[in-house]
């Protein structure tokens, strides 16, 4: 008598989990292959931005409230318009909406040129305001028409792709806009991401994006005219979708300790800056792209890419960022700060790209324009709000390791509610996945 074992199942070519999915999408999906191109060009740009921007506020002004107040302006337009964004994704052609905010982005960066001494700093906020509050009409655009052009298979591929290919665009983009900024000037890093995003729309312009017609009203009461009646609709599909409702507030979850994007500025410009020579927030922001590039592929292998994985693997993951960050707060220079980093949004990355795939598996695409910019409008809000807070701790001589110490505590809270969350799940819930 023989017996025969059965040989261990290695990962599909075309699972999330395998680099080579990745380029099998590329190769095979064309359509998303421009999508995609397009939003990483304009990535890339917004990282040279950013750095040329934090470059600028610490050379006028030398403070970390500067630099959270920048940051607030970049949050809140979400948190103001996040809901009629919502509102115009579902209602109107996602991929003009795409390239008019390219277009107009386009003229408001810019201005940024116009800021030549500390007096002008009131209008790197306003631009930064006006700036962000584009975007915010063109993120829900984009999130919500992946489905559109990826099959239910190709979703946690695309997904993942999408993670990574922004987390590497930080990475270069910001190790860039660093160099570009020190040895050629912030504005030149300015005008790279105005450039992108003429690239971006061009690009843009090729994709086949479909549209779906929408139902047509014969009433023109007051609250369908002005979108109340479609917010109204939208919360109430949220409030019928409890695990909707649930992995809405995964992202807001991380942004209770958002203040720690500040404290990366602080650090590498102040903390481990060498003969008052700054520069070194670009090595801590490309660690922390580089860490949110393999975070996905790491978690997918480790903890497949069921449902029920996923949702194990963004509970892990707030734990590992905690970890991280307190290992962060005692970091003696900036080379073991960068491993931190590093580490730090591996755990970011993971609960980001997995609570966007499950959404995208389980919200219907008449809704999902309007999920996705409640979601983005709940992580901004909490966003500001940490932001906000770590900018006064530090303008009122609060140590910034002891800062950082409580922003990676903070880190435990939604971790701890998540897994409570689980619990709750029946095991029927947990074992079926998304339909």
């Amino acid at each position: 008598m023989t017996t025969t074992t059965e040989p261990k199942k290695e990962p599909s070519p075309r699972s999330a989990g395998n680099l080579s999915s990745y380029l099998y999408l590329l190769r095979s999906n064309r359509n998303y292959r421009r999508f995609w191109m397009s939003g990483v060009i304009s990535q890339m740009g917004d990282w040279f931005n950013y750095i040329g921007i934090f470059v600028l506020l610490t050379e006028l002004t030398g403070s970390g409230r500067a630099v959270s107040w920048f940051l607030i302006a970049k949050f809140l337009p979400t948190t103001i318009l996040g809901p009629m964004a919502g509102i115009v994704a579902d209602r109107f052609s996602r991929k003009t909406i795409l390239i008019t905010c390219d277009l107009m982005r386009v003229v408001v960066v810019l201005g940024y040129l116009l800021v030549h001494d500390a007096e002008h700093v009131y209008l790197i906020y306003l631009l930064a305001f006006i700036q962000e509050a584009v975007w915010t009409f063109s993120h829900p655009a984009r999130q919500a028409s992946v489905p559109n052009i990826c099959s239910r298979e190709e979703l946690s591929t695309a997904n993942g792709l999408s993670g990574a290919s922004w987390s590497i665009m930080l990475a270069v983009g910001a190790a860039l806009g660093g160099f570009v900024s020190a040895v050629f000037g912030w504005q030149t890093a300015i005008l790279v991401d105005s450039f992108s995003f003429i690239i971006s729309a061009a690009i843009m312009v090729s994709v086949a994006l479909p549209h779906q017609a929408k139902k047509k009203h014969t009433d023109f009461s007051f609250a369908r005219i002005t979108g109340w009646h479609d917010l109204l609709e939208g919360g109430r599909y949220v409030k019928d979708h409890p695990r909707v409702g649930a992995l809405l507030m995964v992202k807001s979850g991380w942004a209770l300790s958002g203040g720690i994007l500040v404290m990366l500025t602080v650090f590498g410009e102040q903390i481990f800056s060498e003969n008052g020579q700054g520069g070194l927030s670009g090595v801590l922001f490309s660690m922390r792209g580089l860490g949110a590039a393999v975070g996905p592929i790491v978690a997918w292998r480790l903890f497949g890419d069921g449902v029920s994985a996923m949702h194990k693997a963004i509970g892990t993951a707030f734990f590992i960022s905690s970890l991280s960050y307190l290992l962060f707060s005692q970091s003696a220079n900036i080379y073991l700060a960068a491993v931190c980093v590093f580490a730090g949004h591996i755990g970011g990355a993971i609960q980001w790209v997995f609570s966007t795939t499950l959404l995208h598996r389980r919200v219907e695409d008449r809704f999902r324009g309007r999920v996705f910019a409640a979601e983005m409008c709940l992580l901004t809000l909490v966003l500001s709000l940490s932001t906000w807070s770590t900018g006064q701790a530090l303008d009122m001589g609060v140590d910034p390791r002891t800062i950082v110490i409580v922003l990676a505590l903070f880190f435990l809270l939604p971790g701890t509610s998540w897994f409570l969350y689980l619990r709750s799940l029946p095991k029927t819930v947990e074992s079926q996945g998304e339909q």
